[in-house]
């Protein structure tokens, strides 16, 4: 994959304006991004087909309330690595979360809903998430708020699906992705996909290693 060139930057895709009167189906991809990476650009890509999504945004947090932010890049450099991984002109990186005045998944996303009333949301996951949103700030709100796509995340797919999130709101699961639109809220889905190997974990300890590496290797010439 090749990153988005400064030509298409320019006419990279954007957020609709408040008020906007169209109907869209769109994606909600939320959190640090640090870094972004091509596993958030496989999920957003199999979410836009399974889910027949106008539009995915990545909403680049300010700060995650359950991370350091001893570790976490600063915004204005993990937004710019985003736009360059988010080679697809459906997908718009955003930092309207930090706009919003918000840290709070169901807080953002009440407060979407409320200044695109015409947009249809879908909230988007992995399967680690769903395990341990119940950590999170009133967080039922979220399945009442918006429609939930859960995605496969080996290993954390039976606790998942075992644990208090899945099982409160088990009747609200569809079988079919697409099937939540046409459900009142609350409405989710599991989606299966195939596994990609790239995490921002391994990412953040690759560059820690080369950094290691870079400054061994500048001892040698002192």
């Amino acid at each position: 994959m090749t990153a988005r060139s400064d030509h298409n930057l320019a006419f990279a895709p954007s957020i609709p304006p408040l008020g906007d009167r169209r109907k869209r189906r769109v994606g909600i991809l939320g959190g640090s991004f640090n870094p972004a990476h091509a596993g958030h650009l496989h999920i957003s890509r199999a979410a836009l087909k399974a889910l027949q999504l106008d539009q995915i945004w990545w909403l680049v947090s300010p700060q995650n309330p359950l991370k350091s932010p001893r570790t976490m890049a600063p915004l204005a450099e993990r937004l710019a690595i985003a736009r360059a991984v988010a080679d697809d002109r459906r997908i718009v990186v955003t930092d309207l979360e930090c706009r919003l005045g918000s840290t709070r998944t169901a807080l953002t996303l009440a407060r979407l809903a409320e200044r695109y009333p015409r947009i249809s949301f879908v909230w988007l996951m992995g399967a680690d998430n769903l395990a341990q949103c119940p950590r999170w700030w009133r967080w039922p709100r979220i399945f009442h708020t918006a429609r939930v796509a859960v995605f496969d995340r080996s290993p954390y797919s039976y606790a998942a699906l075992a644990g208090a999130a899945a099982k409160r709101f088990a009747q609200a699961r569809t079988g079919r992705p697409s099937a939540v639109w046409y459900r009142l809220l609350p409405a989710w889905t599991y989606i299966a996909i195939r596994r990609h190997p790239a995490s921002a974990t391994a990412l953040r300890t690759q560059d820690k290693l080369r950094t290691k590496q870079d400054l061994n290797s500048g001892d040698e010439h002192l």
